[in-house]
């Protein structure tokens, strides 16, 4: 019996495929490709079609009227829904009974024309330390005047700014990154809205004419 070695010198044996192996390996693989190919084509305009809509097309309008007039009785005074320039839009409306902190309160958020936000929110129960809380522990700066009234302005760096009054037996708190300007329109439209369910407040405790 033979014993063959290999010459560990000579260089490796590489394996050769037959020519007609090598065209159906190649047909196989064109033809994967070629399969992808259509199946992406014809699922492609389907899914362009059906394409999920960005959240903003899903988000229905927010009727702060309506949810203010819902919450009306709870709160016990009229809760502020200021209209507003276009170009402004409420991202939320709601009642909070103020479970946590004791303080239930008339909460409304605005994204402003600039695309920057601030929130409105008004109450009767306002004290001291909700207020630090509600405004990021920032301190007095100043005075602004909007809306024809004097609001108490605190801000510190890397924080919201806010603006404070108490007008009508409610106390108001506007909190946001807008610039001030912003904080004037709404201020205004808050002190607007506030003087008109004051005179229905009025109107419908007034006594009846005989």
């Amino acid at each position: 019996m033979s014993n063959t070695q290999q010459d560990p010198s000579a260089p490796p044996v590489k394996p050769v495929i037959p020519a007609a192996a090598a065209k159906r390996a190649n047909a196989s693989v064109i033809g994967m490709v070629i399969s992808v190919a259509v199946t992406i084509a014809v699922l492609l305009p389907v899914v362009l079609l059906n394409a999920v809509p960005k959240a903003d097309t899903l988000r229905a309008p927010v009727d702060v009227a309506a949810v203010a007039g819902q919450a009306r009785e709870t709160a016990g005074f009229v809760p502020a829904a200021p209209s507003l320039p276009p170009g402004w839009s409420a991202n939320y409306a709601r009642w909070n009974e103020g479970s946590s902190d004791g303080v239930p309160n008339w909460e409304v958020g605005y994204a402003t024309a600039a695309t920057q936000f601030i929130s409105l929110t008004q109450t009767k129960k306002a004290n001291p330390t909700w207020l630090s809380q509600r405004t990021s522990l920032a301190p007095v700066t100043g005075i602004r005047t909007a809306g024809g009234h004097d609001w108490e302005l605190r801000d510190k760096p890397g924080a919201d700014k806010s603006l404070i009054l108490n007008y009508r037996g409610t106390t108001l708190v506007l909190s946001g990154s807008a610039d001030l300007k912003e904080f004037d329109v709404l201020a205004a439209a808050v002190i607007a809205s506030v003087d008109a369910g004051s005179r229905v407040t009025q109107s419908a405790t007034a006594p009846a004419t005989p």
